[in-house]
C-alpha cells in the first residue's frame, strides 16, 4: 500500500439543493462553466491533479502547499467577480479546505486521515472562504502575502486529536501570512450577545416558543455579574437576519455570540445551542436539548436554566485561554481574577496562596472589584477545608472580613453573598450563613455553585432539603471542575442521614474526579466504617493523611453541624475505625 505526503484541497458548492430548486438548468450551467473556466485552468496552473469529482465538489491533491493555497484563493477571487452582477440569491459560492496530511493511493483515488481532516475544514470554511490547518499555516510563514485568521484549536467530527484552524476570507487585508485580526475594542470584561432563536418549525406557534426562550435566556444570564449581556432589544434587531456572527458580534460589541434554533417535532421539540467568539468566529460549545411538549412552559424553564448554567463557566474558560496570551505586565484586574481560579480549585496549600496572590494583585489594580475580594475570601476558606489553617477562627476571620468587602462592592453578586455564607458557616454563624446562601440563589437561580451552597447550609442547619438542593446541583452543571468537592459535601450529606451506600457512591465519584483530594477519603472512611468494612475504612484513613498529615487527627474537633449530636457522629465514627486498627 502506497503513501506519502500531500497537500490536499476540498471545495463544495454552497447550498447546492437550495439553488437547485430555485432554477436547476441554469445552476448546472453555470456550475459547468465555473468547473470549466476556473477550476480546471487553476488547478492545472498550479500543478494540482483533480482525483475525483464529488458531484458539486472537487478532490484535488497538489505537491505543494503553496501551490494549493494560491490556487484557492484565486479561484475565490474569480468566482466572487463573476457573482458581482448576479442577484445575491442566485450567486454560487464555493467552501474550501486544505490540508497537509499522509494519504494512501488507490489507484486513481486518494485515501486517509490527511482527506478527511480536508474534508471537515472545508465544512468550517465560510461562503466564498478558505479554511486550513495549522501544519499548512505553519508552511506558509513568509512565503505568501496572504492573511489567515486564528479560528484556534477545534475538535473535528472524526477526527481523535484537535486540529489548529485559520480563515482566509475574501475582505481580508494582504499583508503578512499569520496576521490575525485585531480583537473588538471593548471593556476588559467580555460581554455575550444572544441572537433570536431560528423557528425551523412549520408551525408558527414555535415563533413564540423560540422568542420566549431568547428573551429568557437574556434574562437568566443578567444574573451572572462576570459577563455583561447585550439588551434584549438590540439582539432581536437581527430577528430573522442571514447574519455573519463575527459581524453581528462587532455590531453589538460582543466578544461571545449565543445563537440556537428550535424544531417541532410532533410532541417533542430539539432546541440547540451554540456559543461563538464574536472575534474569530469559532465555536466555543454547543449542546442540543430533547424535550417533551406536556409542559411548555416548565421545559423553557428547565432548558433556560441548563444553558444559563453551562454558559457561564464554557466563558471563563475561553477568556482564560484568550487571556493566557497576554504578557504580565498587560494583566488587567479581571485577567488576574480569572488566572486566579484554576489555582485556586487544586484545593491545596499552594494552589490558595498563589490564588491570594492574584486576586490581591488585581484589588491594588481595580480596590472595588467584588469578584477579586469573594476570590479572596474563596483562598481562605479553602485553607481551613483542606487542613492547612493554623488559626481556624482567624482565618474564618479573613474571609469574613473579604466576602464582606465584596458584598459591599456589589450588593447584586451571587458569588459575593455564596462566600459570605460560607464565611459565616466557619464561624458558626449558622442563622446567617443560611440567610446569605438564599440570598445568593435569589440573585442567580442557575448558578449551580449558589444552589449547592444552598444546600450544605442546610444540611449543616438541620434542614433535610439540603440533600436535594445538592443533587439538584449536580444536575444543573454536570461538568463543573469543581464538582468533586461538591460531590464530598454531598456524600457528608448522606453520612450525616444514615444512608451510607448512597454517600459511599457519590464519594467514589468525587474520587474518580480528584484522587488528591484529602477530605473526600475521609468521608469515604466514615461512609467504609460504617457499613463494616473496616479494612478499606483504615486504607481511607492511611491515604488521607499521606495526601494532607495531620488532616485525620485535625477532624477530632471538626463540628460543621449546629447540631452537636450530628458532630458527635462523625466523631465517634473515627474512633471506632481507629480502635479496630490497633
Amino acid at each position: 500500500m502506497e503513501r506519502r505526503l500531500a497537500a490536499i484541497l476540498l471545495t463544495d458548492m454552497v447550498g447546492y439543493s437550495r439553488l437547485m430548486g430555485l432554477d436547476e438548468e441554469g445552476t448546472i450551467v453555470r456550475q459547468t462553466a465555473h468547473k470549466k473556466e476556473v477550476f480546471g485552468p487553476k488547478i492545472s496552473e498550479h500543478r494540482g491533479r483533480i482525483v475525483k469529482s464529488t458531484g458539486d465538489g472537487l478532490l484535488v491533491e497538489f505537491p505543494s502547499i503553496v501551490d494549493a493555497v494560491k490556487c484557492a484563493v484565486e479561484v475565490q477571487q474569480a468566482i466572487a467577480e463573476r457573482n458581482r452582477d448576479r442577484p445575491e440569491d442566485r450567486c454560487i459560492q464555493y467552501r474550501i479546505g486544505i490540508n497537509l496530511g499522509d494519504i494512501v493511493i488507490d489507484g486513481d483515488d486518494i485515501l486517509g486521515d490527511g482527506v478527511n481532516v480536508a474534508a471537515r475544514l472545508e465544512a468550517l470554511a465560510k461562503p466564498g472562504g478558505i479554511c486550513i490547518s495549522g501544519a499548512v499555516c505553519d508552511q506558509l510563514a513568509g512565503k505568501l502575502d496572504v492573511v489567515f485568521e486564528d479560528a484556534g484549536q477545534q475538535q473535528l467530527k472524526n477526527v481523535p486529536t484537535s486540529v489548529h484552524v485559520w480563515h482566509w476570507h475574501a475582505d481580508a487585508p494582504t499583508s503578512g501570512s499569520d496576521v490575525v485580526e485585531a480583537p473588538l475594542s471593548l471593556d476588559s470584561k467580555p460581554s455575550v450577545a444572544v441572537l433570536p432563536f431560528a423557528n425551523l418549525s412549520d408551525d408558527v406557534e414555535q415563533e413564540y416558543f423560540a422568542d420566549g426562550l431568547t428573551e429568557d435566556i437574556i434574562t437568566a444570564l443578567t444574573y451572572w455579574r462576570a459577563f455583561p449581556v447585550v439588551a434584549r432589544n438590540s439582539c432581536f434587531a437581527y430577528k430573522n437576519k442571514s447574519m455573519d456572527i463575527k459581524q453581528a458580534g462587532r455590531e453589538l460589541g460582543a466578544h461571545y455570540v449565543l445563537e440556537g434554533s428550535v424544531r417541532k417535532l410532533g410532541q417533542r421539540v430539539r432546541i440547540t445551542v451554540q456559543l461563538i467568539d464574536g472575534v474569530h468566529g469559532h465555536h466555543v460549545w454547543a449542546d442540543k436539548y430533547d424535550r417533551e411538549l406536556d409542559d411548555i412552559f416548565e421545559v423553557q424553564d428547565e432548558i433556560v436554566q441548563c444553558i444559563a448554567a453551562h454558559i457561564a463557566p464554557e466563558l471563563s474558560k475561553a477568556e482564560l485561554k484568550r487571556g493566557a496570551q497576554k504578557a504580565a505586565k498587560d494583566l488587567g484586574a479581571w485577567d488576574l481574577v480569572l488566572r486566579a481560579m484554576p489555582s485556586i480549585r487544586k484545593k491545596t496549600k499552594e494552589g490558595n496562596a498563589k490564588a491570594r496572590e492574584l486576586f490581591s494583585r488585581a484589588i491594588s489594580i481595580q480596590a472595588d472589584y467584588s469578584d477579586a475580594y469573594a476570590g479572596l475570601a474563596m483562598s481562605y476558606h479553602q485553607d481551613i477545608l483542606v487542613g492547612v489553617a493554623q488559626d481556624r477562627t482567624a482565618t474564618a476571620g479573613c474571609a469574613l472580613e473579604a466576602a464582606k468587602k465584596a458584598v459591599e462592592c456589589d450588593e447584586a453578586s451571587s458569588w459575593a453573598h455564596h462566600e459570605l455564607s460560607t464565611a459565616y458557616q466557619w464561624l458558626s454563624r449558622f442563622d446567617d450563613a443560611l440567610d446569605e446562601a438564599r440570598i445568593a440563589v435569589n440573585l442567580n437561580p442557575n448558578d449551580a455553585y449558589a444552589l449547592h451552597a444552598l444546600g450544605n447550609k442546610s444540611d449543616l442547619a438541620g434542614d433535610a432539603n439540603g440533600i436535594s438542593q445538592m443533587e439538584r446541583a449536580q444536575v444543573l452543571n454536570p461538568e463543573d471542575a469543581s464538582r468533586y468537592t461538591h460531590l464530598t459535601f454531598l456524600a457528608r450529606a448522606y453520612v450525616n442521614v444514615g444512608n451510607y451506600a448512597e454517600a459511599a457512591d457519590r464519594i467514589r465519584q468525587a474520587i474518580r474526579r480528584q484522587s488528591d483530594y484529602a477530605p473526600a477519603h475521609y468521608i469515604l472512611a466514615i461512609a467504609l466504617g460504617n457499613l463494616g468494612q473496616s479494612s478499606e475504612a483504615q486504607a481511607a484513613l492511611k491515604r488521607c493523611d499521606e495526601i494532607s498529615p495531620a488532616f485525620v487527627e485535625s477532624r477530632r474537633s471538626w463540628q460543621p453541624y449546629a447540631n452537636p449530636n450530628c458532630n458527635d457522629r462523625f466523631r465517634e465514627a473515627l474512633d471506632r475505625i481507629q480502635k479496630r486498627a490497633t
